[in-house]
């Protein structure tokens, strides 16, 4: 059975995990390429780090898998790693840019 908003409890799980060197959420930064809800509330994530010799690189991921596995009902989570394409500034929302000075 579906949960009714699990995608947007994956958001806001995603949503507390910051990049430990900027004050803004992944979400926020434009890291997660794709999410995607599929049937038994497997979770699907795709996401980027800021930089692919980010030292968070082991940690941000698990963050993400670990704050999604501990949403009731959540079924599985599997998250993809990519930087194709390349993170860029611009792949953040106008809530980042402003709350880091770029706007």
């Amino acid at each position: 059975m579906e949960i009714p908003d699990l995608k947007e409890k994956v958001l806001d799980a995603i949503k507390t995990v910051y990049d430990p060197e900027i004050p803004v959420d992944i979400w926020e930064l434009g890291l997660i390429y794709d999410l995607k809800i599929f049937p038994i509330n497997n979770v699907y994530i795709q996401m980027t780090l800021t930089s692919p010799n980010c030292p968070s690189a082991e940690q941000l991921p698990q963050e993400v898998k670990d704050k999604i596995k501990a949403i009731e009902g959540v079924n599985d989570v599997e998250l993809e790693l990519t930087f194709d394409p390349p993170y860029t500034t611009e792949m953040m929302s106008e809530v980042a840019k402003l709350e880091l000075g770029f706007m």
